[in-house]
């Protein structure tokens, strides 16, 4: 008996993930909800832990806006930027709506960058972006704003060198232009050492083998207002588990 309790202590304290034994009829399966670890971005009641111009940004009632009005059009793409640190290896998740003739991002990996056409402008970004637009010509595309550029399009799964054009190596599969909706969508981003991933409503978008010794390791967060027409994005439920 005291052996039998001394096994089920030990089983107790055991970290999660050391409790998993494979059986040969196991097969993955999509998990309900987050993993353990995720922690909230953003309050839902105003824009503490985020920087970014007042102007164009607001929150209330769970979801952060980003809004260009007729008497507020922008020459230059500003950000709202989270204070929460400049996470390496992550996993993000969030979600949003835009509309049609919307344009915004989720940068990520990046850095302040001067704005030469605002000077004024502080919340300006170099890194990584998860692309988003109203008419979903590049939602989930790899771009990286203000460096390198086009990094995949939606359906690549590349590798970036530095010394030549990003190489398509594969594609991943299926419609997912119709997989994005016009109301609201869920984003799910995961920075890993030299790959990057990017999903959208549980379809894999793009790829980047990221193999540039030119690349950002590490950096901020934000997300983006373009230049452009009137519009509006809206974000909801961030939350991000930080692995390094």
């Amino acid at each position: 008996m005291l052996h039998t309790r001394r096994l089920l202590l030990a089983a107790l304290a055991s970290p999660l993930g050391a409790q998993y034994v494979p059986k040969q009829s196991d097969r993955p399966a999509p998990i309900d909800g987050d993993e353990p670890g995720f922690t909230s971005m953003f309050n839902g009641r105003s824009l503490d832990g985020w920087q970014g111009d007042p102007v164009y940004w607001s929150a209330v009632n769970g979801v952060m806006t980003g809004e260009i009005r007729p008497d507020t059009v922008i020459r230059s793409n500003t950000f709202i930027i989270w204070q929460g640190g400049e996470p390496e290896d992550f996993e993000l998740k969030v979600d949003f709506r835009i509309t049609s003739a919307g344009n915004s991002g989720i940068n990520y990996r990046s850095v302040i960058a001067e704005d030469k056409v605002t000077p004024s402008n502080r919340f300006a970004l170099r890194g990584y972006q998860c692309d988003i637009d109203g008419a979903n010509r590049y939602t989930g595309n790899n771009y990286e704003e203000k460096g390198r550029l086009f990094l995949a399009q939606r359906g690549d799964v590349t590798h970036v060198t530095g010394t030549r054009i990003p190489v398509v190596t594969a594609r991943t599969g299926g419609d997912l232009t119709s997989a994005i909706t016009s109301d609201w969508n869920r984003a799910h981003i995961i920075a890993s050492g030299s790959v990057l991933s990017h999903h959208i409503n549980e379809r894999l978008m793009c790829v980047v083998h990221d193999d540039d010794p030119r690349r950002q390791r590490k950096g901020l967060i934000g997300v983006q207002v373009h230049v452009g027409p009137p519009m509006k994005v809206e974000y909801r439920n961030w939350r991000i588990r930080v692995t390094r």
